[in-house]
């Protein structure tokens, strides 16, 4: 295992080693000799830069929020950006969407709620193979929607070890061995799975929303809302398929198979001891969050219309999805703990735990996509690639899910994303499409690789375990991944045009080059 270690550590040093020298080439190539445009410069200079930001993100040759800096340094020395522009796209609305839904998680985690309401989910569902199957994945599915996905794998992971040891225990590791996988792997997919369902579930969302706003200034903006009717139910239709593939290939064959006791779960719940003051204050604010992010805009259903509750202010249009998370943030922080030590349910000590290299991955995304518009690479690509968008929609969206699928098995699904979302907007632009065609499936698509350890925090965690072997994930995750873009792809064609106003026939005016 040791030499395991040590020739994926040398294999990896060589892969970082290879991208520092790379990319560089790559960009000093781009930006003096490969003249793309020669009355506009700006194109192969962007081009450069996010050739290098490219090759450091998926090597890793640097830490990934270093690479994110590089526009800061990069835009204005090369005349792409006023520096003053490039550095305000590294704090926005959705970043601050971003930093309080994530304390809100912290608090969480802080007084254990997370765990608590894992272990009520699993006492609910009951103790046969199928059912605790459902559960662990109905469990961490509704965290990860709310939740890091990371934080909810790893919190899953000694609650769905402590069953596996308990049942190796009663009928012996062979018989268990294949059943193990499955809850395993049930944990992996359903964080990813459950992610895509809220706009704060996994960060790619985050990033589709800025930088749609980015490129569509004057587009309706994406609410919370909009994305939980049309993402929700690809989450659950998708859920449900997943939860009986994974039973249809590791369930017990054996009729006899014993069930747990239900004491399982409830001697773990009662380790928690009783529901505390703070549980239930920040169970009552997490809530409150939750319902005051559906209902701030209101729903529009033709003939009747709900307003939301942004519109009892004078200026409804300043009230974003960002300031709601913040408002909640910042009252963890107000309210007083139980008992003179305990402080307050929030404290900056546990605020640090927020991923502010997450922060820094988001904030390089968006200042490169303000430089795909800015310079007119995104154009520049939709013109070269136009012909894609002449094909049907369905078999355009298809690929573009595949591609992204397959993509993110080896990349950083938000890197990705942000690096594809401005060329797929150029696409869409230059082929008359709306732009929401192409952008929704790429951003979701994203999410769904579920063949390799590194395609995901969740698959790496659990591999992590040793109680895996890579060719199950990779078989059981083929099929996954196929079956995920095709549900992505319907989704997107019948209900996406729904909710979001989507006319196949109509170019919307938001979208039109200025």
């Amino acid at each position: 295992m040791i030499g395991f270690i040590r020739k994926s550590d040398n294999k990896a040093t060589h892969i970082k080693t290879i991208g520092l020298l790379a990319g560089p080439l790559l960009f000093i190539y781009f930006l003096f000799f490969a003249n793309l445009e020669p009355e506009q410069p700006a194109i192969s200079a962007t081009l450069a830069v996010a050739l290098l930001m490219a090759i450091w993100w998926i090597t890793e040759a640097i830490p990934l929020a270093v690479t994110s800096l590089l526009p800061v340094a990069l835009f204005p020395l090369l005349g792409i950006m006023d520096g003053k522009d490039v550095s305000t796209t590294y704090f926005n609305h959705v970043i601050f969407l971003f930093i309080g839904g994530f304390m809100v998680a912290l608090a969480m985690q802080k007084w254990n709620l997370h765990k608590r309401i894992a272990l009520k989910i699993l006492m609910f569902t009951g103790v046969s193979p199928a059912r605790i199957l459902l559960g662990f994945m109905f469990s961490t599915a509704f965290l990860s929607m709310w939740i890091s996905n990371t934080a909810t794998a790893m919190m899953m992971i000694p609650i769905v070890i402590s069953v596996i040891d308990k049942l190796e225990d009663s009928i012996g590791k062979a018989e268990v061995g294949k059943y193990a996988t499955g809850l395993l792997l049930g944990i992996a997919y359903s964080a990813s799975i459950g992610g895509i369902a809220t706009l704060v579930g996994t960060p790619p969302n985050l990033s589709f929303v800025r930088i749609f706003n980015i490129y569509f200034a004057d587009a309706p903006e994406i609410t919370f809302t909009q994305w939980f009717l049309f993402a929700l139910p690809i989450s659950v239709v998708f859920f449900f398929f997943v939860w009986g593939y994974l039973y249809f290939i590791f369930g017990p064959r054996r009729k006899a198979w014993p069930r747990l006791s239900h004491d399982t779960f409830r001697e773990q719940y009662r380790a928690l001891g009783k529901t505390t003051y703070e549980e239930k204050v920040v169970l009552v604010i997490f809530v409150l969050l939750a319902l005051t992010w559906l209902t701030r805009s209101g729903l529009d259903f033709g003939s009747i219309n709900i307003p939301g509750w942004a519109d009892l202010f004078k200026n409804p249009e300043y009230i974003n999805d960002g300031t709601v998370a913040i408002f909640y943030a910042i009252i963890l922080f107000i309210i007083p703990a139980k008992g003179k030590d305990r402080g307050r349910l929030m404290e900056w000590k546990t605020a640090r735990g927020l991923p502010w290299n997450i922060v820094l991955l988001f904030g390089g995304g968006f200042a490169l996509a303000s430089g795909f518009k800015d310079s007119g690479l995104s154009m520049w690509f939709g013109e070269q690639l136009s012909f894609i968008s002449t094909a049907h929609p369905i078999v355009v969206i298809l690929a573009i899910c595949l591609m992204m699928t397959f993509l993110t098995e080896l990349t950083s699904n938000t890197a990705t994303t942000e690096m594809l979302l401005p060329v797929l907007a150029g696409i869409a632009m230059s082929g008359n499409v709306n732009p929401l065609l192409f952008m929704l499936p790429a951003t979701l698509s994203a999410s769904m690789a579920f063949m390799l350890p590194v395609a995901t925090p969740p698959n790496a965690i659990i591999f992590g375990t040793n109680r895996i072997r890579m060719i199950d994930m990779a078989k059981t995750g083929l099929l996954l991944n196929i079956a995920g873009s095709l549900i992505i792809t319907l989704a997107t064609y019948y209900l996406a045009t729904a909710i979001f106003g989507i006319n196949m026939n109509e170019f919307p005016a938001w979208a039109i080059p200025k």
